[in-house]
């Protein structure tokens, strides 16, 4: 390194976040995920004694993924080198396996390599670190945002250990926030801030879990906020909301944030919880989730979950998705929620979808029954020859317009699959078939 590149190093530091300059360079002093750096725990002890082996490190944003790999790089004998899957190219990985392999032959050292996004590497560039991870030329790190399960080659996860950061606690927030204001070298202790606690509260509550989120705003607080007649910089809860202009929500329509969401909407409407279900939904509709796919979701529960017990659940669950198709965002959110609050709030009977997937069963497993002779079509010519509809009773001509008649194959006459609960209009249904079978 020349004096200018040592220059640009020093400057670098120096001018670089706050978030980037309060990293902790030791296990210490990392704030939050207890769960996996504990002292009793499996990552606390393999850091420790330098044994790491290949993790991946998955999590929101602004939970501590590269914080963790840098303390490894602070801490580690072995060589740490690090690349972004969102630049790096394969001459670029080509590069650092020649120089593991340099460092492994003439040394015996160690190479560690931190794969950032590492989910944004396609197949063939996961693939091709695969040998070396799995001969020990490289110990891998890699950090994604997205679920590895869903992202990551299958192989190379089963060559890693993954480890779930969560967001942040609030306390823990508050804890680098105030770390933020006091810390002279690397924080901002220099400027002379203080922040009253609701403004710590406050940025520590929105930021949702997100440390860079929350350390990006004191930052920007303090840096325009002009200094009061005591000579200090105030930090109140007004200039707070003005840093932080929207709340930060952990929504990927792309990731399990998604799955986890829609799940969640779909079993609040399943459990009769409106207010749950409204919730979700407007979690769904400030990430800019597909309103049309919102909409699909709704009619499947109207079907699915309420069924017969209140067959106008469907019918108000197809209008709300024709209507959102023609109205678009914002007015559509009005639409939805109306469907919403319909559907969560009517009675629940999932008879009809037991009864399909019970007959499904039926048809995929066993023989093809025929269809008795008296059912059959008996229209075509020659039909009367081979006995076709011979024999049907005409159910109009009886009264309450039914019959004794068996409609099932004679392998399955005695079998049950639609079975009305005694929910809503399904009691309803019940009482219908006990009368007309009594009388």
């Amino acid at each position: 390194m020349d004096l200018f590149d040592y220059m640009r190093e020093q400057n670098k530091e120096k001018e670089s976040p706050l978030a980037s300059r309060l990293r902790p360079t030791k296990l210490e002093e990392v704030v939050g995920q207890q769960h996996i750096i504990g002292k009793d725990k499996l990552l606390y002890r393999a850091i420790k004694a330098d044994k790491l082996q290949s993790v991946i490190f998955y999590g929101p944003p602004g939970t501590g993924k590269t914080t963790l790999a840098k303390v490894i790089a602070q801490t580690t004998s072995a060589e740490f080198m690090q690349i972004n899957a969102t630049s790096a190219g394969k001459k670029d990985m080509e590069a650092v396996i020649e120089k593991a392999k340099q460092l492994q032959g003439m040394y015996g050292k160690r190479t560690i390599l931190f794969i950032d996004e590492i989910h944004r590497f396609n197949k063939g560039q996961q693939d091709y670190l695969l040998p070396f991870v799995e001969d020990g030329t490289v110990t891998l790190i890699g950090a994604t945002t997205e679920n590895p399960y869903f992202e990551v080659n299958g192989a190379l996860i089963s060559r890693s250990i993954i480890f779930e950061l969560k967001p942040l606690e609030k306390e823990d927030i508050k804890t680098l926030l105030h770390r933020a204001l006091e810390d002279m070298e690397k924080g901002m202790g220099a400027y002379r801030a203080v922040a009253d606690e609701e403004a710590l509260e406050f940025l520590a509550d929105v930021s949702n879990g997100d440390a860079r989120s929350a350390l990006n705003a004191i930052e920007l607080g303090i840096l325009t906020t002009e200094r009061s007649a005591d000579g200090l910089i105030h930090i109140t809860l007004d200039v707070a909301s003005e840093c932080i202009q929207k709340r930060v929500i952990k929504y990927d329509k792309n990731g399990d944030s998604h799955y986890d969401n829609i799940s969640a909407f779909i079993k609040s409407m399943r459990g009769s919880d409106p207010d749950a279900a409204v919730y979700y939904l407007a979690k769904m509709l400030y990430a800019g989730e597909d309103v049309t796919f919102i909409a699909r979701r709704i009619m499947i529960c109207a079907s699915e979950d309420v069924g017969n017990a209140d067959p106008n659940a469907l019918t108000v669950a197809v209008s709300a998705a024709q209507a959102v198709e023609r109205l678009g965002m914002p007015e559509a959110r009005i639409v939805l929620a109306q469907a919403v609050t319909y559907v969560a709030s009517a009675p629940k009977s999932n008879a009809a979808y037991l009864a399909v997937d019970k007959a499904l069963s039926v048809v995929r497993e066993s023989r093809t029954a025929p269809v008795p002779t008296y059912l059959c079509d008996a229209h075509y010519k020659g039909a009367g020859k081979l006995g076709r509809g011979i024999g049907y009773k005409y159910a109009h001509d009886y009264p309450n317009h039914y019959v004794e008649q068996q409609y099932l194959p004679d392998a399955y006459k005695d079998m049950k699959f639609y079975e009305p609960t005694e929910n809503g209009y399904e009691q309803t249904i019940r009482e219908y078939f006990k009368k007309i079978k009594q009388e």
